[in-house]
């Protein structure tokens, strides 16, 4: 992370691996909001984010749908704004995710692939954005990306 957030949303917890390494990474005083939808996925990463010594303070995992949960992070969570956010979930839902925050950096935007998002990048406006080639994890020889997105603002 090129600057210190203090206030970190995270999209697709799975086994809580990113989680844990994003955690890591936060300022003394920084909160993480992790959501995952999926109750088996949600149960592991739960575990291993508090062996990893974290607790609701630092982490705190949600388990519901992503668009269920952003349009409530001002009621539910007092949140104000969001410093950083990771993306690694539902690719068919980084489009309208993108849509309600301000900073951005999805992963697997080439293969399998979130080509809506990768247009609206383009026609918008709003993002200053580059890619990042990597190769696709766990898999040998398939080319990826990784978006990252800063938030210009409406011109």
């Amino acid at each position: 992370m090129e600057q210190s957030p203090l206030t970190v949303l995270e999209l697709g917890a799975h086994c809580g691996y990113s989680t844990v390494r994003i955690a890591r990474a936060l300022p003394l005083g920084a909160r993480l909001y992790s959501i995952e939808m999926d109750q088996r996925n949600a149960a592991i990463a739960e575990k291993i984010i508090r062996l990893a010594g974290f607790d609701d303070d630092t982490v705190e995992l949600i388990v519901n749908p992503s668009d269920e949960v952003i349009p409530r992070l001002r009621s539910d969570y007092n949140l104000e704004r969001l410093d950083f956010v990771f993306m690694d979930h539902w690719k068919k839902c980084y489009l309208p995710d993108l849509q309600v925050v301000d900073y951005y950096r999805p992963d697997n935007v080439l293969f399998p692939g979130a080509p809506k998002f990768l247009r609206y990048l383009r026609k918008c406006g709003l993002y200053e954005w580059k890619i990042h080639r990597a190769m696709l994890e766990y898999s040998k020889g398939i080319r990826d990306g990784m978006a990252e997105l800063v938030y210009q603002g409406i011109k």
